[in-house]
């Protein structure tokens, strides 16, 4: 008797395969660094400090696959803003997420100005790692390392 494998179950092993691929690229220690210079200003909570770490190291982790995912259309010759511009709606989620658990925490009061600031921060964030990711998996995409 033989097993069927469809092509979406071949495909997503395929994906599952190439993540783990670049993750083991990635180092835990460069993104608590970046976590920190990002938003060490915005904690003042010390029992909020790990959960944030850990949303951020979540989310940075997940920005940066999206940007590896999407790098495949540069080596094939798309220019970066294009390949950005077509991701922008999941980047933009990712974005969103980020910036709703850090306004969720109690750190008083914020000022409008304060929560755009933290907004772009959030922004420049997740940015940083997709464009991490983008050049990691072209560089995967150009060695022929898929």
């Amino acid at each position: 008797m033989t097993v069927i494998i469809t092509l979406k179950e071949k495909r997503r092993e395929k994906q599952l395969k190439y993540e783990k691929r670049l993750l083991r690229e990635l180092s835990l220690q460069a993104l608590r660094k970046k976590i920190h210079n990002y938003f060490l200003s915005y904690t003042t909570a010390p029992r909020f400090a790990h959960h944030l770490e850990d949303y951020c190291l979540e989310l940075a982790i997940e920005s940066y696959l999206l940007g590896a995912r999407y790098s495949k259309f540069g080596y094939y010759g798309e220019p970066l803003t294009e390949v950005k511009q077509r991701s922008l709606s999941e980047e933009q989620g990712l974005t969103d997420t980020l910036f709703q658990f850090l306004s969720g925490i109690p750190t008083g009061e914020m000022s409008e100005e304060c929560r755009e600031e933290l907004y772009e921060t959030c922004q420049a964030f997740i940015s940083s790692w997709w464009e991490e990711g983008y050049e990691k998996g072209e560089r995967r995409y150009r060695l022929r390392l898929r």
